[in-house]
């Protein structure tokens, strides 16, 4: 089991800083550099990924991925509408600027769940996996009205994301599915086929760009197999989250149970910061944190210096007061314990920058 949630609040949140250091110093180094540019000169298809706060799913580790290809999208459940105003324009301008740059976009919509127990899938949906697919869909569709039906150049995938084995699940567009786990590594030299017969509208160098990311995930499939066997890998992991976060820039945070995380995406925020910090008191009140204390931890990444991030640094601002407020008038008891931090994120280097209280 984790400790890290048994320690005094101070250290929880020394801890989390330090996470995140050594993610950006790991993300800013020659080798890393050099990892993203090769891949992005062999597999020019940007790929986005929208997917659950939950920790457990991080997709660049589960399809050997270099860090920083993938363009995440988290929020709380995993629940998004392209309607939101906020979400549909971040969206629009990364399909933009990859289009600027001559490149195709993958997204892939992803929801997850668990084989071994309906209750390690996702809270967010009840547990409810059919629901949660369901959801998934309309995602999908809601990309095909805004980017077209014909996917030659956004091409909207559906995903399910098994977390015991943190295996990928493909779905179709006529109903059929090619689930990972059922693959060993001997079916490696089949892959193509199998996704050219899944996704038959799949351009060609999307699929060239996909297949690494399916073949990475056999290797890692096989690799989680392993530790089950060998009895390293904790299944039934405790919820003992002590921070919520609130706002984008928490690539970092990987690390299961620790962090709820609320994308700045619905125009209802209060709702999703109502839910999170009931369930910190929950864990409080349950003994699986101690009670001496929380985080509130907002964060807005920046392109470029000058406008872009002035405009971050009082974004990032508002939703901290935001959250605190809405905790103070519906959880004053939790108010009493919250410790603030914001941040801005410089983007392409992956630093946070605290800002003055």
């Amino acid at each position: 089991m984790n400790p890290i949630p048994d320690r005094p609040i101070a250290e929880r949140i020394a801890w989390l800083f330090d996470l995140a250091r050594r993610h950006g110093e790991a993300f800013r180094s020659p080798d890393a550099w050099l990892a993203r540019q090769r891949y992005l000169a062999e597999h020019p298809t940007a790929i986005a990924v929208m997917k659950c706060m939950d920790g457990r799913i991080n997709i660049p580790v589960a399809t050997r991925m270099p860090a920083g290809i993938v363009m995440p999208f988290r929020n709380l459940g995993g629940m998004f509408d392209l309607g939101w105003p906020h979400l549909g324009e971040v969206v629009a301008h990364h399909v933009e600027r990859m289009v600027g740059d001559g490149r195709r976009i993958l997204f892939l919509i992803t929801y997850h769940w668990s084989r071994g127990n309906p209750r390690r899938g996702c809270a967010g949906f009840g547990y409810d996996t059919a629901a949660a697919i369901v959801h998934t869909q309309q995602i999908r569709q809601q990309m095909e009205h805004i980017f077209g039906h014909g996917h030659a150049t956004v091409y909207p995938l559906v995903c399910g994301f098994e977390t015991d084995e943190e295996s990928l699940t493909l779905h179709g567009n006529d109903g059929a599915s090619l689930d990972l786990s059922t693959l060993g590594a001997d079916d490696q030299p089949t892959l193509e086929p199998r996704l050219a017969a899944l996704l038959p509208d799949l351009p060609a160098q999307m699929r060239a760009d996909l297949l690494p990311l399916l073949a990475g995930n056999l290797a890692h499939i096989a690799d989680i197999r392993a530790q089950i066997a060998r009895r390293e890998r904790q299944l039934d992991i405790e919820h003992r989250e002590w921070t919520i976060c609130i706002g984008r820039g928490f690539d970092f945070l990987h690390t299961p149970n620790q962090a709820l995380i609320i994308g700045p995406y619905s125009p209802n925020l209060a709702e999703p910061v109502r839910k999170a910090a009931g369930i910190i008191k929950s864990n409080m009140q349950a003994g699986r944190i101690p009670a001496d204390g929380f985080l509130l931890f907002a964060s807005v990444p920046y392109d470029e210096i000058g406008v872009d991030r002035a405009r971050a640094e009082l974004k990032a601002r508002f939703l901290s007061r935001f959250a605190a407020d809405v905790i103070a008038e519906d959880f004053p008891e939790l108010a009493a314990c919250m410790t603030q931090r914001t941040a801005v994120l410089d983007w392409h280097a992956r630093q946070l920058e605290l800002l003055a209280a």
